[in-house]
This record gives structure tokens, C-alpha cells and sequence, in this order.
């Protein structure tokens, strides 16, 4: 008997069960169906009740609706979430989620919606995620209703509040929650309290919540604390604005000192204008698509290596074609000026035509290892690993560089020849060997400047000369052969190419920064920082 009543007690249970699942189907059933029917406004109402009912086949459904995916079946008036298989669509029911064959566009009708609706869907499947298991939903759902409040979340937001562990989900939870006391009729304190939040918040989407309270609300304490919330993060926003113009301007200078520091030894040791520097930049690019074309096709597993295997070959390809330079063209024109820039200008067309002859004229691909790609938020700035990459790079080259002229027998070298070329050959310096050198290192640190560059820019032979006459801008402004003027010259002209960049475009950023350095060099005409020595003279 005890069996008995257990194994009773068991199907009642099980009943109850299936009676309750029963119901629950049919109360989604009527719910997808109010969908279907009605005009617009209909449509909306059935929308609330759909998100309200919480049930876990309604983000689905909701999310079908917005991309114009469920459909009617006129056959059976079933409804059905489409999608494109071929030339029909693979359907399955709404309800269920149970596959229901194949149909076409004749054997369907759309349920459409409009704009309006698909902001109302989205806010509504943002409240449905809330409690997914996964955080980054989470706390998708709370960006969705931050930027489109709807006061039928709040519940909802409460409940998840409650239950969220993680403290950045739960404050993106605060901070949407704030958004939708704003949207609905809550009292005045809590309006004032949400605008609070939304202030520290500080971000453009706080600013727009903040001014639409600021301009809807009927309270006067409330409209004035919204506008005066709305002011301060406009003021945080620009100062936030100004410190990523700065980045953005360290950024373009840690480019432009790439560029420019073997400029800086060249023109300041040698007192050579070599128009053909943009050229060895240019190689070391090609170099690094080389590598990584031999690396695709050769050891895929090694593409994130790339960069790091193509920094000492484009060193060793850039500085051997700048000792030829050197040796074969620039060491019969010394004391030439004139001849010698003309001759590196016309040698810089001939490697560029022999780039096009080989690679062809168009650009070519360079990827970024998986290291170098994405993105991190400091505030309100955002900073690529790219570029951060490339910055660090900059002032490992740059560091190294001034290592090898203070610690080195090289370095002593072409102190020695700068400042005094003639003691320095009378005390048995070899000043041709020390030229070909220091030729071959400005130009191979030129390509280390390439395989940055590949990163941020198009790999074609035009590389160089979009970089040329800024790095001699860099030079002159910074004193020509000085390391440490050079980094200052770059990384102030990045930064005042950024700022002057919103206001004037490109193009007349760059001409009023030239006309600026040509007014500078008036009254210095050796720069920020001069040398003294040979080349003052």
C-alpha cells in the first residue's frame, strides 16, 4: 500500500507538471499570436507582454521579429521563424522552436514592423538577458537599456541587480536603472538621485539621457539638476576629448620619430639631404610583407612572430641598401648640397619603380598578429594595442639608439666625426668607413620604421613620401643631429597636428604647422636644440 500512494503521489505530480507546461505553451502560444495580429500599436502592446512574461523562448522570438524573420504560414496560420537556406527558408515554429520543414516567401507572411518597433524590441530583449549567464550579455542588456529606456524594465532590473555578483555588471545595472527611473514616473527623489548616477557615469550616453530629462521634465528642481548634470559631463567630455587628442598626437609623434631619428643622424653627422630615406622606410615594409607571405604559405603557426622575425631582415635590407648608397653614389658628392639632393631625389624614383617592377603597383596586405589587435578603455580614451605597440617601440629604438652613440666605439666614432671631422681623421678615425656606417644605420632604422608602419598604413611604393617631408620638418624643428630634439620636435608635432586637425582638416593642419616651423626657424635657426661642431657650421 505505501508503494501504492508513493507511485500515486508520482503521477499526480507528474500531471501537475505536464498541466502546468500545457498552460505555459498556450499562454506563449497567445502571446506570439497577439504578435501577428493588429495594427502597429497592437503590435507594440503585444511586444510588453511577450518581454514581461519572462519566458526563455521570447528573446528568440523578439529578436526574429526585429530582423523581419517570423512569418505567418497561410497553409496552417502556425507561427514560424524563417531563415534564408538557399533559395527557401528553413523554418521552425516560434513556440516551440521545433523545426517545420522549408517554405517560401509566396507561402508566408511577414510580420513587419517599423522603426519605432524595432527600438521597442530592442530595449525589450535587453530585459529578457538580464539574467543570462553570461556576463558580457549581461551587460550588453544594461548598454541596450541605458540607451533605450523602458519604464517596464525597472522590475526587472531590480530583480537582477540583486542576483548580480560581478560589480561591473552591477554597476552597469545602476547606471540603466537610473536611465529608466529618468523615462518613467518615479518620484522626485529618485529622479534625482538616478541624474546623480548618470553624472559620474560621464559618458556621451549618460549626456543623452541627461539632456532629454533636462528637456522633458515638468519638475522644475529636476530639469535644473538634469541641465546641471548634462553641463558637467560636457565638461568631462571635452577634458576627456583634449587627453585623447594627446594620445592621438603621442601616437602620430612616436610615427614621425620612427621616421625622422635616421633622418636626424644622416643630415646632423653627415650634413647629407637624403631624399631617398622615405625609400628605405619603404623597405622595410616590403620586407615585413615578404616575411609574412613566406610565412602563410610556409608556417602559419609563426604569423604572430612575424613582426618580431621582420624587424632585424628589414634592418639588414634598409641599412645594406644605404651602405651601396653610401659607397656608390653619396661619397663623390660630399660638400655638394644641391647635387646631392637631386641625385637621392632621382634615386628615390628608380627604387620606386623597382618596387612596382617586382611587387606591382598596387597596395599589399600586412596583417597584425593577434597581440597587436584590439582595444582597452582608460577613462574616457580609447587606446589600440597598435599603437601602443608602435609607441613602445619607438622609445625601445630610440633608447637603444642613444646607448649605441654613448657606449659604443661606434657611437664615440661619429660623435668624434660630427663635431670635428678633420681632428677625427687626424687622430686615425677612418671618416669614410664611419660615414658608410652611419649611413647604413640611419637607413636601417629607417626599415625598422617601415615594419611599424606597415601596421597603420597602405604597403605600396608610395610608402616613403608621405613621411619624408615631415621627418625633415621634425629634424629642422627639433636641431638637426640632436636625438633628444628630435623625439621632443616629433612628439610635439604630433600633438599639434591632432588638435589643429578637428578645426582646419588634414591637409591645412599640416601647412599651418609648416608655416609655424618656418617662423620658428626664423629666430632659431638651428632649432629647439643645437649642436655645436661641425655641423653648426
Amino acid at each position: 500500500m505505501p508503494f501504492l500512494r508513493l507511485l500515486a503521489r508520482l503521477l499526480l505530480a507528474l500531471a501537475s507538471a505536464s498541466i502546468a507546461g500545457m498552460a505555459l505553451a498556450a499562454d506563449l502560444s497567445t502571446l506570439v499570436t497577439n504578435l501577428t495580429t493588429g495594427g502597429f500599436g497592437d503590435r507594440e502592446t503585444a511586444i510588453g507582454a511577450l518581454a514581461a512574461s519572462g519566458e526563455a523562448r521570447a528573446a528568440p522570438i523578439l529578436e526574429a521579429l526585429a530582423a523581419g524573420q517570423l512569418y505567418v504560414r497561410k497553409s496552417d496560420n502556425v507561427v514560424v521563424i524563417g531563415k534564408p537556406d538557399g533559395n527557401q527558408l528553413a523554418l521552425s515554429e516560434a513556440v516551440s522552436g521545433k523545426s517545420a520543414g522549408t517554405g517560401t516567401e509566396a507561402e508566408l507572411d511577414r510580420v513587419r514592423v517599423n522603426n519605432r518597433l524595432r527600438g521597442v524590441i530592442e530595449a525589450a530583449v535587453g530585459s529578457l538577458t538580464l539574467m543570462s549567464p553570461d556576463a558580457r550579455v549581461r551587460r550588453g542588456a544594461a548598454d541596450s537599456l541605458l540607451k533605450r529606456p523602458d519604464p517596464a524594465a525597472l522590475g526587472a532590473l531590480d530583480a537582477a541587480i540583486a542576483a548580480e555578483k560581478d560589480p561591473r555588471v552591477k554597476a552597469a545595472f545602476s547606471e540603466a536603472r537610473a536611465a529608466v527611473v529618468l523615462a518613467s514616473d518615479a518620484p522626485k527623489p529618485q529622479k534625482l538621485g538616478a541624474i546623480a548616477v548618470l553624472r559620474d557615469r560621464g559618458d556621451r550616453d549618460a549626456l543623452s539621457v541627461l539632456q532629454g530629462a533636462a528637456n522633458s521634465a515638468s519638475d522644475a528642481e529636476v530639469k535644473a539638476a538634469a541641465t546641471a548634470a548634462a553641463t558637467s559631463v560636457r565638461q568631462t567630455l571635452a577634458a576627456w576629448e583634449a587627453a585623447q587628442n594627446v594620445w592621438y598626437g603621442i601616437s602620430l609623434g612616436s610615427v614621425l620619430l620612427l621616421a625622422a631619428i635616421g633622418l636626424a643622424i644622416t643630415f646632423g653627422t653627415m650634413g647629407v639631404i637624403n631624399m631617398a630615406h622615405g625609400e628605405m622606410v619603404m623597405l622595410g615594409a616590403y620586407t615585413t610583407f615578404v616575411v609574412q607571405d613566406i610565412i602563410r604559405t610556409s608556417a602559419p603557426h609563426l604569423f604572430d612572430a612575424s613582426l618580431v622575425i621582420a624587424l632585424p631582415l628589414a634592418f639588414i635590407v634598409a641599412g645594406a641598401v644605404g651602405i651601396a648608397i653610401e659607397r656608390g653614389i653619396i661619397r663623390f658628392l660630399y660638400g655638394r648640397p644641391l647635387e646631392t639632393l637631386l641625385a637621392t631625389w632621382g634615386l628615390s624614383l628608380v627604387l620606386q619603380q623597382a618596387v612596382r617592377s617586382i611587387f606591382g603597383p598596387s597596395n599589399r596586405e600586412v596583417g597584425a598578429p593577434s597581440w597587436m589587435s584590439g582595444f582597452f578603455q582608460v577613462g574616457q580614451i580609447t587606446v589600440t594595442y597598435g599603437r601602443l605597440w608602435i609607441v613602445v617601440f619607438a622609445l625601445v629604438v630610440f633608447a637603444t639608439l642613444i646607448l649605441l652613440l654613448r657606449k659604443t666605439a661606434l657611437g664615440l666614432y661619429m660623435r668624434a666625426v660630427t663635431q670635428n671631422r678633420p681632428m677625427a681623421s687626424a687622430m686615425g678615425i677612418r671618416t669614410p668607413r664611419v660615414d658608410a656606417l652611419t649611413f647604413g644605420l640611419g637607413s636601417g632604422i629607417a626599415g625598422l620604421a617601415g615594419v611599424a608602419l606597415s601596421q597603420i598604413d597602405n604597403v605600396s611604393p608610395n610608402l616613403g613620401q608621405g613621411y619624408i617631408i615631415d621627418s625633415f620638418m621634425v629634424v629642422v624643428f627639433g636641431g638637426v643631429g640632436n636625438l633628444f630634439g628630435t623625439l621632443v620636435g616629433a612628439t610635439a608635432l604630433g600633438i599639434v597636428n591632432k588638435f589643429l586637425e578637428p578645426y582646419a582638416g588634414a591637409v591645412l593642419g599640416k601647412i599651418l604647422v609648416l608655416v609655424f616651423i618656418i617662423l620658428f626657424i626664423q629666430r632659431r635657426p638651428r632649432g629647439l636644440f643645437a649642436l655645436k661642431g661641425r655641423s653648426v657650421e
